[in-house]
């Protein structure tokens, strides 16, 4: 059993201490470096599965690095270990690692797989990220420009609209700047894999683990970036999606187009007088006009009894019917003119009965 000592003075004056046992909640509470390295871990073994990620295994696993994540920076409030007083150099080499708690805490989040609260997850795993990024941009743990936040939209927006980059240059170099990072994050962790069995076996001394927790960090840095660009693009997707869809208030005021009539090209007015409008069964009046001119006229049915047409009614149709019979003969004559006219053109060549100067 483990004891605690409590110093004090007693009724003569002379120092003295009291022997207190520590209770066992105290022992069975794990230790910053154990939560540390048990999320690190549980990041990993997600981050490498096979298996789907909402799978009861590995979201069981998100839930227990998030809680031990919680517990850690619940100790890190109360150690006080990182201030923005202070420079990296003031931090000792074991602490630095520390920095990356809220990194974790991102990524884990981004695992969580809830699509009624994805929304709520991107949103808290951008403040993650964004802590994270911020810290590392106060100790200028790396030369990178922090994202916009609540406090600094405003700023950056005055900045730009006062610059007025076009478009295609602010486009160019947000790829430049990926490509860089990019770089930067293969030569990072091409140096890690040189460090970390070194580092993991405890033989390397103070300098490589200083070096080998800032590599670390700067990979982070890369990866917050990246993951920061994609969530603002999905939640301005989600937010898209859920916003209702208004419709313009000038399409309803807009007066309705009466339907165009079907017609056909011709070359010139010959050839549409003679073939018409080439189409054999084309409707002269739509339905409701039919319905119109019947009901004028007193010709619709009466529940399933159809009325006697009347005399104006039978006047009208027959006058309609002589109109279409006569349009129709004379485009029968028209084409036997035009036939008529081929084949005489086909037996007498041209200047055929010219006779009058031949000398």
């Amino acid at each position: 059993m483990e004891f605690t000592f409590d110093f004090g003075r007693n009724s003569s004056g002379f120092l003295s201490f009291h022997k207190m046992a520590a209770s066992e909640d105290e022992l069975l509470l794990p230790r910053l470096p154990e939560l540390f390295e048990t999320s690190k871990k549980l990041l990993e073994d997600v981050e490498v599965a096979t298996e789907p990620t909402g799978s009861r295994t590995i979201q069981d696993k998100v839930s227990k690095g998030l809680e031990l994540l919680e517990k850690a920076v619940g100790m890190l409030s109360q150690l006080d270990l990182f201030s923005r007083n202070e420079d990296l150099e003031e931090i000792a080499s074991t602490d630095l690692k520390y920095l990356m708690v809220p990194a974790l805490q991102g990524a884990l989040t981004m695992k969580q797989v809830n699509p009624s609260k994805r929304l709520d997850h991107l949103q808290r795993a951008r403040e993650h990220f964004i802590h994270f990024l911020t810290q590392c941009h106060c100790y200028h743990v790396a030369e990178f420009q922090l994202p916009q936040t609540k406090t600094n939209s405003a700023e950056n927006n005055t900045a730009s609209s006062s610059m007025a980059y076009p478009n295609l240059v602010a486009m160019a170099s947000q790829r430049q700047a990926k490509i860089e990072r990019y770089k930067q994050k293969k030569e990072v962790e091409h140096r890690l894999s040189a460090l970390k069995s070194a580092v993991e076996s405890g033989q390397a001394d103070d300098e490589r683990v200083r070096e080998y927790h800032l590599l670390h960090l700067r990979r982070w840095i890369a990866v917050s970036l990246e993951e920061l660009e994609s969530i603002d693009q999905e939640i301005k997707i989600l937010k898209e999606k859920d916003s209702p869809r208004e419709e313009p208030a000038c399409h309803s005021s807009l007066p309705e187009k009466p339907p165009m009539k079907p017609f056909i090209l011709t070359r010139n007015k010959a050839q549409a007088k003679v073939f018409g409008t080439g189409y054999p069964s084309l409707a002269t009046m739509t339905v409701s006009d039919w319905y119109e001119q019947h009901q004028k006229y007193g010709a619709l049915p009466d529940q399933g009894i159809a009325k006697p047409a009347s005399a104006d009614f039978q006047r009208a149709a027959q006058q309609q019917e002589d109109q279409e019979q006569k349009d129709e003969e004379s485009e029968e004559k028209a084409l036997h003119r035009m036939r008529e006219w081929d084949d005489w053109k086909d037996t007498h060549p041209r200047g055929y009965g010219n006779r009058q100067n031949m000398g």
